[in-house]
């Protein structure tokens, strides 16, 4: 589908602007686990303004899978972006439900900001970015 919300949710990813993602129930909830930490968040304001914070740049997927699981999917991808003229990747896994056109239930794993020179150090070869990865 390419007008269902978890499409338009990953789209506002690649182009950061998950402040504008018109994508969530009113009572919708985000339970997210980071590095070190695990916070939820209740409503689409608050979901917005959380993601607009990990995703403020465009990102390229590198890898991204989208699996059907009863009532949503289970979205896993390795992204990159550039901050500050520096490459860095992220790897999350998002189990979405959805009710509806609208995202209802978000629980993300994230593995952490990884810029250039941490890549290098855990020895991630990092080829140029040519494209989407979809």
């Amino acid at each position: 589908m390419k007008n269902d919300p978890i499409t338009t949710f990953l789209a506002a990813i690649e182009t950061a602007s998950m402040d504008q993602a018109e994508v969530y129930a009113a009572d919708a909830e985000l339970d997210a686990t980071v590095p070190n930490w695990r916070f939820r968040l209740h409503g689409p304001d608050a979901i917005r303004a959380e993601y607009a914070k990990w995703f403020n740049e465009p990102v390229t997927f590198l890898a991204l899978e989208r699996t059907p699981v009863p009532g949503g999917e289970l979205v896993t991808y390795e992204h990159e972006w550039v901050e500050g003229g520096v490459r860095h990747r992220g790897h999350h896994a998002h189990h979405i439900l959805v009710w509806g056109s609208r995202i209802v239930s978000d629980t993300v794993w994230c593995g952490g900001r990884w810029s250039e020179s941490l890549l290098e150090e855990m020895g991630t070869v990092l080829p140029a970015v040519t494209g989407t990865g979809r």
